[in-house]
């Protein structure tokens, strides 16, 4: 029998393990999962996959505010088990349930009414945008299935449980291998629903990933104290729930923010270059998983300490994660920086556009070391409550830096293409050691401990 994983007792090496590697292997088969819709798209027409590819920016607004419900419950529920208070976890996993339901009525009333608005923003045409509403649609829809399936997953990861969504994410891959082409080209008495087929097919995923999660959640030692009365509305609960996902919400929608912000500069210089960053940018997030699925461990564990006042854990976990992250994203740089073209080449067979993809990669590996800094030091805000400096930091790396000194490179200096990806790796080493010296006066404010310091100890 498995023993079961202690967040605030089990040492530190061993928790990164065992909560992060599930996790990886859950955001990788999740970006396959999405490589398998792009496929299919692609065999229905050129136009559906055009209109796959418009409606992600749009989607992205879904899953920014799925992370910050998943994260807000996750924190809550964490804090409250570390602190023994096991009746206010089970209140919070049903009130993040009720949390998610309105957050996705208002999803989709905003979703479903500005649509056509947004994609003519990115220059759909009026046929094109009939095209990826058949898909958006029935997406914005279910968005109640996606924010549920989420909150119950920070509900297993607060308890550090990160297997069970890895266990969803690889059944509906497959899952999804078979139903699509179902409903895109009909198959027995079930019509051929083209673009339309993929959304369903992904709700059908959804519902049985959440149907699953649910009885993970029933299963586990909180049900003890999850009775029917939990889930009448508590606004102080809510109120909770909204001041730790609100936040979360907002950074992560600034991740697109950013990517337009590079995306504006880089078409300054063509189709072609643009079409090398976008596939550059793919290879790069695969090498990214690992470290964002430290971000999730990073949360769980953090959070569950943070509840029980483990606070020199918090300063171990900080610097183990750092050291892991690291050191996976040193070893990634050599595979990106010295097979740049190969695995370009993975993806297109034009010259051009490996060209300019490959430039990127080869500086992104050098940039690569620093950002588990950025996700770490975001997930340890998250864990100790204080959700605004993660949004502080996203404001700050993702727009306002970048923009201002990208315009200043490009059109003030006249900086070609590879500077702005040179310029995006002095901005964010200049920021990660800013981090890096600002962590440490932060834990000793959040932990009321003059005399701990981060990196040393005080000489008396």
């Amino acid at each position: 029998m498995v023993r079961k994983i202690n967040l605030t007792a089990d040492p530190m090496w061993q928790l990164l393990r065992r909560v992060t590697f599930p996790a990886s292997i859950g955001s990788l088969f999740q970006t396959f999962y999405n490589l398998v819709d792009t496929f299919f798209a692609g065999k229905i027409s050129p136009d559906a996959l055009s209109a796959l590819a418009k409606s992600f920016p749009i989607y992205f607004i879904i899953i920014a505010i799925g992370v910050g419900v998943g994260a807000g419950t996750n924190t809550l529920i964490g804090n409250s088990i570390g602190e023994k208070k096991e009746k206010v976890a089970s209140l919070y996993v049903a009130q993040s349930i009720i949390f998610a339901i309105i957050i996705s009525l208002l999803v989709t009333f905003v979703g479903i009414n500005s649509s056509n608005y947004l994609l003519q923003l990115l220059g759909s045409s009026p046929e094109n945008i009939i095209l990826t509403r058949e898909y958006l649609d029935i997406i914005f829809y279910c968005t109640v299935i996606v924010l549920i399936q989420i909150s119950l997953n920070g509900t297993l990861n607060a308890q550090g449980d990160t297997k069970s969504y890895r266990n969803v994410l690889i059944f509906t891959f497959f899952l999804n291998i078979i139903l699509n082409p179902i409903f895109i080209f009909g198959f027995s008495i079930i019509p051929a629903f083209g673009i339309s087929g993929i959304a369903i097919a992904t709700v059908i995923c959804q519902l049985i990933g959440t149907i699953y999660l649910a009885q993970k959640v029933y299963c586990c030692k909180l049900k003890e104290y999850l009775y029917v009365r939990c889930f009448i509305p508590k606004i102080d609960f809510l109120s909770n729930l909204t001041f730790q996902s609100v936040p979360i919400m907002f950074s992560m929608l600034l991740i697109g923010v950013g990517i337009f912000n590079v995306l504006f500069f880089v078409g300054k210089f063509g189709d072609i270059a643009a079409a090398g960053y976008g596939a550059a940018l793919r290879i790069e997030q695969v090498f990214l998983l690992p470290v964002i699925a430290l971000n999730t461990a990073v949360l769980s564990i953090g959070g569950q300490n943070f509840g029980a006042r483990n606070f020199e854990r918090i300063r171990d976990l900080y610097k183990k994660a750092l050291i892991f992250g690291c050191s996976f994203m040193i070893m990634a740089g050599f595979i990106l920086y010295f097979g740049a073209e190969n695995l370009l080449g993975l993806i297109t067979d034009d010259p051009e556009t490996i060209k300019f993809g490959s430039l990127y990669l080869k500086i992104a590996a050098l940039i690569g070391p620093i950002y588990p800094t950025f996700f770490i030091t975001t997930a340890v805000f998250q864990a100790l409550k204080r959700p605004i400096f993660s949004l502080y930091l996203s404001i700050l790396r993702l727009t306002a830096i970048p923009f201002l000194c990208l315009w200043y490179v490009i059109n003030i200096k006249g900086g070609g293409y590879s500077d702005i990806f040179y310029t995006i790796l002095v901005t964010n080493w200049l920021m990660g050691l800013v981090v890096l010296f600002f962590i440490g006066s932060f834990f000793n404010y959040m932990f009321k401990d003059n005399k701990k310091y981060f990196f040393y100890k005080k000489l008396d």
